[in-house]
């Protein structure tokens, strides 16, 4: 980023700042967190490359430092990245913040992750992605990667009994009831996709584009 960056690079630039300082920071928690417990470095890089926060961060990070560079992205790929990181922001708020009370770093490091970074990422989307380029097709595509994590997390479980989230946690609830909250999530998922493609279609017609392609 130059200092004649537009909007949209220091925007973005920004963002990518905060994502890697937060990315960081919570690496450096959980390392401390499981020595604290008599664990192991090896164990705690494992299990935090196994949240989708990370690895949605770690993606909405990378795009962010492109974008800073001033460089373009995919369309799609720009909207399913917004589309991981708003799902990672309204799980947490509405299932996972209610149930604990971080404090201090840990309580730094959340609000970026599912706060601060999901709403620079949807403004970035909103204000500055090309409009009329998404298309339903995009949408069997975007619901890969969480579900290939939902396949890993289950198979870790299976191994060695450890579940990124409470709501994943087979050997607790057993594995009808984690089936049925990963039907849910995945519906949450696909309405808001169906969303972001309505959305961006409307935002093209809006400002007088015709959007390419049938949403």
């Amino acid at each position: 980023m130059t200092l004649s960056a537009t909007p949209a690079q220091a925007l973005a630039g920004l963002s990518a700042a905060l994502g890697w300082c937060a990315l960081a920071l919570q690496l450096a928690l959980s390392i401390g967190a499981s020595l604290a417990a008599g664990g192991s470095v090896a164990g705690a890089i494992l299990d935090y490359f196994s949240f989708f926060t990370i690895l949605t961060n770690i993606i909405v990070a990378c795009l962010m430092t492109v974008m800073a560079a001033g460089r373009s992205i995919a369309a799609a790929l720009h909207g399913a990245a917004t589309l991981y990181i708003t799902v990672v922001a309204l799980i947490y708020w509405l299932v996972l913040r209610p149930t604990g009370d971080p404090e201090g770093w840990q309580r730094v490091a959340d609000s970026l992750l599912h706060g601060v970074v999901p709403a620079l990422a949807l403004v970035m989307w909103l204000g500055f992605a090309p409009r009329g380029a998404l298309k339903r097709a995009d949408l069997p595509a975007w619901l890969i990667y969480p579900l290939t994590f939902f396949a890993y997390a289950m198979a870790r479980g299976a191994v060695d009994g450890w579940y990124p989230y409470p709501f994943l946690d087979a050997g607790r609830f057993g594995y009808r009831t984690v089936l049925q909250n990963a039907v849910v999530v995945t519906a949450v998922f696909a309405a808001l996709a169906v969303t972001l493609v309505w959305l961006d279609g409307y935002l093209a017609r809006r400002g007088g584009k015709t959007p390419s392609g049938s949403p």
